[in-house]
Parts: C-alpha cells; structure tokens; sequence
C-alpha cells in the first residue's frame, strides 16, 4: 500500500452538461460544399499523389491528430476520406476524445476553463463521465479505448452521431487509436475513471497503432495539430516496427509524413535545428521531418489553420483521384 494518502473522489458535485456554457456548437461543423482555397490545395497535391498511390497498394495511410482538430470543424472532410479508403487509421489524443463524445451527444463542446477552473467546476460535467464507463466495460471484452468509445456512440442515442469519427471509425473498422496521458483529460477527474482500464485500453491501442505501421512501406503517416503525442508515438511505434522487420530482412523506411500547424518553419526543413532555436522542442519537426524520414523518406510541412488545411488536403486528394479516373 502506498504511505501517501490519495484524493477521494467521491466528494466531487457534478453538474449537467445542459448548465454549461459551450464555446462551439453545430455552427462550427463545416459542409463539403464549403469554398476550399485552392492556393493551398495546390500545396497538398504531391502528398495527395503519395496518398492515392499508398491506397491502390494497400499501404497504410494514417492521420494523426491533436483535439483542435476536431474543434475546428472539419469531420465531414475526414469522415469523406475514410468511407472512400483514403485513411487507414486515426490516431488522436484524449482530448479528441471528449469533443468527439460532446459533439456527438448534444452537437456543442468546448468550455471556458478561465470561469470554470475559477468555480471548481472546470471537466466535472456529468454526461461527458460517461466516457469513463464505456473504456471500463470496453476493457472488460478486450477492447481497445477508440474501438470501446466509438461502439458506444455507434449504437446508442447520439442525436449527432454522423459527425463523430469515433462512431464512423467502429462502423467502417477503421481502427481509431486513442493515446492517453492519465491526468490529462477532464474525464479523469470523474470518480468513475479507472485508471487502469483506461491505460490498459490505450496500452492495446498503442499495439494496434503499432502493427498498423507494419505496412508503412510506400505509405503516408500525416501529423496535424499534435506537438507531442504524435511525435512520440510514431518514434516509439516505428522503432517497435523497425526491429522486427529487420530481424526478417526487410525494411520500413521509404514513406511519406507531412505535418500541419501553426509554426513558421523554414523553407529547408531537412536538418534539426539547433538545440539554442526555441523550434528545436517542436517534435514533429525533428521527428517526423527528419529524424524517422531520414533513410528513404519523403517529408513535407505545410502551415495553416486546420480549419483550411484539411479541407485543401481533400481537395487535392479528389483532384488526384478525378484526374485518375478520367486517365483510364
């Protein structure tokens, strides 16, 4: 037993999701119809070409993705590409998570931490709890944490449950990983969390990340919006990957990564930066850049909002895909 005491949960006074004042709603969710500007598709259309490529071989294409993505409204662009077999796996953190679970339920998400966290309210919100249930029984049956989450949204009473892609990964098994630090997520505060479900679930996510990265080889590994977790674990997955081919005379190192964010990188981006440049500690540079590219690999950077970027990468995916139906 452990000579420390621990914080007891059940204390905590959670309050309806009704009572809470969201920062976004529907409003946010952006139509396919929606103008795309096409200067910036233009700067997708070589990664789309590789995109394309990786899916008439059967190569993996993953999209990795920190919570603003889903934030910034552009599901119905992802959920397109998934149900046409242009994404393998998503891989997102548990932020996404939470947005995806809200956004599905009530159509609205986001709350303003400021007031909140100053109220002692901040996270403890009944109905987003209910995460923490479906990764616990989600656990019980062997299920990894995005499997056990997007079953659940799949088949219960989720009134918006088109624009989840939790729910669209379960019902197309398009694995969608999810990849947890405990204590990040607001769920976490809940009396129901248990935090070995919870790691156990994404420990068996990280796994089947891990074995989705086998046919990387002439694929795509995209990164938008994710400074840490999808650095840190596509390094330790494709190592994992990297190991056991070699151990079998083959190799994983001629595939593609692009990464898209805020950042203002230089044109020449093929070297890591000095440790003394504050961009040294952006990982995705370093490591999906350089670093883990640096053997056969082809790396791009393209900087926007993901609100633009994701709506151009899939305009210039149907360009290409258009371009080739008509080739034949």
């Amino acid at each position: 037993m452990s000579a420390y005491p621990a914080f007891k949960r059940t204390g905590l006074y959670l309050k309806t999701l009704s009572l809470r004042q969201h920062d976004l709603g529907l409003d946010v969710i952006k139509g396919l119809n929606r103008k795309v500007d096409k200067r910036l598709s233009k700067r997708f259309i070589e990664v789309a070409g590789h995109i394309v490529r990786a899916k008439g071989r059967k190569k993996a294409v993953i999209l990795m993705i920190g919570g603003h993505v889903l934030r910034s409204g552009v599901q119905k662009f992802v959920i397109d590409l998934m149900r046409r077999g242009y994404i393998s796996c998503i891989a997102m953190n548990g932020a996404g998570v939470i947005h995806d679970f809200e956004f599905a339920l009530i159509g609205a998400t986001t709350e303003n931490v400021a007031k909140y966290i100053s109220l002692g309210e901040f996270g403890l919100w009944k109905e987003t709890g209910r995460i923490n249930d479906y990764i616990n029984n989600g656990h019980k049956r062997g299920l990894g944490l995005g499997e056990a989450v997007g079953k659940a949204i799949s088949e219960g009473d989720f009134l918006y449950k088109d624009i989840s892609l939790l729910a669209e990964g379960w019902r197309l098994r398009i694995p969608i990983t999810i990849h947890v630090g405990i204590g990040y997520d607001i769920i976490h505060e809940h009396p129901n969390c248990d935090g070995a479900a919870t790691g156990a679930a994404s420990y068996r996510d990280f796994l089947i990340f891990t074995k989705i990265l086998e046919r990387l080889e002439g694929g795509v590994v995209m990164n938008f919006g994710s400074a840490v977790m999808a650095p840190e674990v596509f390094l330790k997955s494709l190592s994992m990957v990297r190991n056991v081919s070699r151990q079998r005379g083959k190799s994983v190192k001629h595939f593609t990564t692009l990464v898209c964010d805020l950042y203002d990188l230089p044109k020449d981006f093929s070297s890591v930066p000095d440790n003394e440049n504050q961009l040294y500690y952006f990982r995705p540079w370093k490591t999906m850049l350089v670093r883990t590219v640096a053997d056969g690999g082809k790396a791009f950077y393209v900087k926007g909002d993901h609100s633009m970027t994701i709506p151009a990468l899939w305009d210039a995916v149907n360009g290409i895909d258009k371009y080739k139906k008509q080739s034949r």
